[in-house]
């Protein structure tokens, strides 16, 4: 597979919706993970990411203008010991709790399915990253719809040990903007991380995404040695 410039792949896209990347720096140094959201309809747009723990959670900008809380508040990353898990959705509690009592990430999942939202039945993307004892490797998955139908739910998950430096993995819900949304379909896309620095990579991302759409964007450096970390939150809502 190709790789793909990460900058390039979002200008083209005025919508992917929800994302996930996962992947190495140059140097092999720092385990790198960044998640962003987007919007169409006020609700959507009315969010904000917080710290909260060693993850974060979303939440209403203006408590006053939130219309459904379903699908939109939630945490989107949390941290179990040597583990960050990232995904689109409440979905995070349920791999966080399944993996602190022993299922591994596919059987946490096995509980979930795509998003009830019909008639885009939204897929649910979920990523896990683990740097213990100086190793890192991670695993993304995506539940779907089958095309569009909601009586059967396709289950993915790819698996990346020892991952390459400079490189990394993209999954986002939607490969475009669409009425129903058209769900993400195939591996995740291999993309160049070509920053040691957080904040350009930080920016970079932010820059790329569609500007009436994006809504806010989470970055994480891990140091695989140590499991120190640093973080960037960046909101359209200030």
């Amino acid at each position: 597979m190709e790789i793909r410039s990460l900058e390039d792949e979002l200008r083209g896209n005025p919508y992917p919706g929800r994302g996930i990347v996962i992947g190495r720096t140059p140097d092999g140094r720092f385990a790198v993970t960044a998640y962003f959201i987007m919007g169409r309809s006020v609700n959507s747009r009315n969010r904000i990411f917080v710290e909260e723990g060693e993850g974060i959670r979303t939440e209403a900008f203006d408590p006053s203008r939130l219309s459904d809380p379903s699908l939109i508040i939630y945490a989107p990353v949390r941290v179990l010991n040597d583990r960050t898990i990232v995904t689109n959705g409440d979905q995070t509690d349920t791999v966080y709790d399944g993996l602190a009592c022993g299922k591994s990430f596919e059987e946490a999942l096995a509980a979930r399915e795509f998003e009830p939202d019909a008639p885009n039945y939204t897929p649910r993307i979920s990523g896990v990253m683990e740097t213990a004892a100086g190793v890192f490797s991670y695993k993304m998955s995506i539940l779907k719809s089958a095309d569009g139908d909601p009586s059967c739910c396709c289950r993915y998950t790819f698996s990346y040990d020892r991952p390459l430096a400079g490189e990394g993995r993209f999954i986002h819900t939607y490969r475009k903007d669409g009425d129903p949304l058209p769900g993400f379909e195939g591996e995740p896309e291999r993309i160049a991380v070509a920053d040691e620095d957080i904040d350009s990579f930080a920016g970079r991302i932010w820059e790329s995404l569609n500007e009436e759409n994006k809504v806010s964007l989470f970055v994480r450096y891990i140091e695989i040695e140590t499991g120190k970390y640093e973080s960037r939150i960046i909101n359209k809502n200030l």
